[in-house]
């Protein structure tokens, strides 16, 4: 398992940036890059599964390629800093998504921060 570190300046509240993050409508555009249509569900609270759905509404299935990603984790940090938020990702990659992530990631925060600074 591999750690990545990402950032991005966005001139918008932390709260606005939060909500571009987990809503519904904004996380599937972000995230576009990584699929088209997809989705997670949880209830945010500390220690809760993640669960991801593919635009078809099926689960992501448990099996032998999911399973190398077991206790991979995803934190977010949001820094505000007057009227900007900097966004901090840092993520845990299977060796062979570290090239994927690496181009991909920047894209989806490149849309993250448009979204965001859309109605900021």
């Amino acid at each position: 398992m591999n750690k990545l570190y990402f950032t991005q300046h966005i001139n918008a509240s932390r709260e606005r940036v939060w909500e571009v993050l987990w809503s519904p409508r904004t996380y599937a555009q972000w995230t576009a890059p990584f699929g088209e249509g997809g989705r997670m569900e949880t209830d945010f609270k500390e220690g809760s599964r993640v669960q991801g759905v593919y635009q078809d509404g099926k689960e992501q299935p448990y099996d032998e390629a999911t399973r190398e990603w077991s206790g991979a984790k995803e934190q977010y940090a949001l820094l505000e800093s007057g009227a900007h938020t900097d966004l901090r990702v840092d993520i845990d990659v299977v060796d062979d998504e570290v090239d994927s992530f690496n181009e991909l990631f920047p894209k989806a925060l490149a849309i993250l921060k448009r979204l965001a600074e859309e109605k900021a």
